[in-house]
Order: structure tokens, then sequence, then C-alpha cells
């Protein structure tokens, strides 16, 4: 599924998938990393069909 140019400019850009997957596990809710296909950085969602999970922090 294709981000949608207005939903890409509201969310958080990460320069690295690391500090992605860093963010993805400070935060209180499943989120998953992914890489955009319009600004090529990564974001952040909770949907997880289709997504990888994220590797056991600690």
């Amino acid at each position: 599924m294709r981000t949608r140019l207005a939903i890409c400019h509201k969310k958080q850009r990460f320069a690295t998938e690391a500090d992605a997957i860093a963010a993805a596990q400070a935060a209180t809710i499943d989120l998953r990393p992914y890489r955009c296909d319009r600004c090529f950085h990564y974001h952040l969602t909770s949907r997880t069909k289709g997504k990888r999970r994220l590797p056991a922090s600690g």
C-alpha cells in the first residue's frame, strides 16, 4: 500500500531504521517501522498486517 503524501508530511521522519526501531521500542503502544515510498525515510505505524516484528529489546 502506498503512503499518501499528506500522511507522509504529517508523520515524524527517522533517518535510519535503527532510529525508528528505538522510537518504536520506547513507545507505550505496539509500533512498527517502515520505509516510506514517498520520502525514503522511516515512519512508524500501528498497523501490523504484513509488517515485521521488532527484535526483542534488552
